[in-house]
């Protein structure tokens, strides 16, 4: 198959080691999400089979893919990458209860984030209103 790379002759031990793990979160995102590979895959305009080696970290994934890849999984590329969010994730002491709840959110199916976020809006709509 043209598509795999002979990770031998292309790729370097840990350049091996950032797509297996980069796969493996792609694999753990999309399952949060409540995605199939099938339904992931058809979102991006790729194939099942394409996906499924991304997700095995045997295929390179093409940059131009990342930025509808994490639209798909409604994710940063920062975590998508496994990188710190920004500097207010480094800050210390306990994590506020709103962004307890904002992560948590994160982790519903998008139905649930979506109709959270319809609740909000029309909480801050009618506070603006208020």
């Amino acid at each position: 198959m043209a598509l795999i790379f002979d990770w031998d002759a292309k790729m370097t031990p840990s350049d091996k080691s950032f797509y297996k793990a980069l796969g493996q979160r792609i694999a753990h995102l999309r399952k949060e999400r409540g995605l199939t590979q099938v339904q992931l895959a058809e979102s991006l305009g790729i194939a099942q089979q394409t996906m499924a080696h991304y997700e095995g970290g045997t295929l390179r994934i093409a940059v131009a893919l990342l930025k509808p890849l994490c639209l798909a999984l409604n994710t940063s590329i920062e975590e998508l990458l496994d990188e710190p969010a920004s500097a207010s994730s480094k800050k210390r002491g306990p994590t506020s209860k709103l962004q307890q709840q904002v992560e948590q959110i994160s982790t519903m199916p998008r139905s649930k984030q979506k109709f959270i976020s319809e609740m909000l809006d029309a909480l801050i709509a009618q506070q603006k209103a208020g």
